[in-house]
């Protein structure tokens, strides 16, 4: 506690001013370094956030977190997010024809926007099209694939982009700000944005977890708190309709173990070749709620999802086939991760009846999601 400060805070403020400081004082240790360089030479540092035993590490590059670790039930510390070694591996990785896309910030619209095309104001706008016809998180040049300004904050970094108009085919010259920060295990990311032209937005983070360090997820318990979801069609693009979770493999509203219906003799477990599917949250976005928890049972470590979006893309790394090499070398096969991607619905601007993903001048975009690790 930094009593001079307090007491200034006192002085020119009165108590409420001075709670409001030492309630804010900073306890996460933030330290950076270079992480390496861009082919265009462009530097590239790495932010390393410590509080007791939990530890994250963020890039600019791409706003990846690069590292997050957490004590198990023994307290013993492991990394529990998929990734590479080193700056390389992530812009060869991005770059390719296997992005996975391994914990970066994705934007300017998370998810997929049907045949690369959406109308805003009346008139038609062109996207880069990966995934079919289709854009798959803003094509190959999203925000995940570009290297943010930062700066340290309170218990963390904040990272700032202007996504310029015309960029990826999107309207408008956008600020985007991500503030990473990490107590108590909790890691807060808080997304905001503004534009000088109307234009959509939908910002999430990729982060794949292994909870246990090690292994598969398929006997992880995931509890998702959703009566709804949204069908795909071949595209994995959304039908438009919000279909009830009962009675189909899509029903984690009780803790289920993720392998226990992903080979369901179900269309849309086929369609996704397992889970890769936006889940309506009955919170509704409205505020910041619990959304999915995730146990592991070997380890004792639990993520548990908070956000105020008002959907959840769960993916349970069904194309990876061990032909990416992340960390250590090691060969990363299908569903040896999973995702857990805060949201507004997949191709949003193409459905009137989503929730709206447009923002407009004068508008703040802001959203925020926390993953929380603990263990028991």
């Amino acid at each position: 506690m930094n009593v001079q400060k307090v007491l200034r805070s006192i002085a020119i403020g009165g108590f409420w001013l001075a709670l409001f400081t030492m309630t804010m004082e900073a306890k996460t240790k933030v330290t950076s370094q270079p992480f390496g360089k861009m082919p265009d030479g462009t530097a590239v540092e790495i932010f390393t956030l410590s509080d007791g035993p939990y530890e994250a590490r963020i890039a600019t590059y791409g706003g990846i977190v690069v590292a997050l670790k957490a004590p198990d039930r023994n307290g013993k510390i492991a990394d529990v997010v998929l990734g590479f070694d080193d700056l390389e591996g992530y812009v060869a990785n991005f770059n390719g024809p296997s992005n996975a896309f391994f914990g970066a910030i994705i934007g300017r619209y998370a998810n997929r926007i049907a045949h690369a095309s959406f109308t805003l104001d009346g008139k038609k706008y062109s996207l880069p099209q990966n995934n079919g016809d289709h854009t798959l998180h803003s094509g190959p040049h999203g925000f995940n694939n570009v290297v943010w300004k930062a700066k340290p904050v309170a218990n963390g970094v904040e990272l700032t982009y202007l996504s310029k108009d015309g960029e990826s085919g999107f309207p408008g010259n956008l600020t985007a700000v991500v503030r990473y920060t990490l107590v108590n295990g909790d890691l807060h990311i808080e997304y905001s944005a503004t534009t000088d032209k109307d234009t959509v937005i939908n910002l999430t983070n990729h982060s794949y977890f292994n909870l246990a360090g090690k292994g598969d997820v398929l006997n992880y318990q995931l509890t998702l708190h959703a009566s709804r979801f949204t069908p795909v069609d071949s595209g994995l693009i959304p039908t438009g309709e919000l279909k009830p979770v009962e009675s189909t493999p899509f029903d984690f509203r009780k803790a289920t173990a993720v392998g226990a219906r992903i080979d369901a003799d179900d269309a849309q477990i086929h369609l996704g070749h397992g889970y890769d599917h936006n889940w309506v949250l009955d919170s509704g976005g409205a505020k910041l709620a619990e959304a999915a928890e995730v146990y592991d049972p070997s380890s004792g470590r639990v993520l548990t999802v908070l956000t105020d979006q008002p959907g959840i893309q769960f993916y349970t790394g069904n194309f990876l086939d061990g032909s990416v090499k992340g960390k250590g070398g090691k060969p990363e096969e299908q569903r040896s991760a999973l995702c857990l991607e805060t949201q507004h619905f997949p191709d949003s601007p193409n459905h009137p009846a989503f929730p709206t993903t447009e923002l407009k001048p004068g508008e703040r975009y802001h959203t925020v999601t926390v993953y929380r690790l603990s263990a028991r």
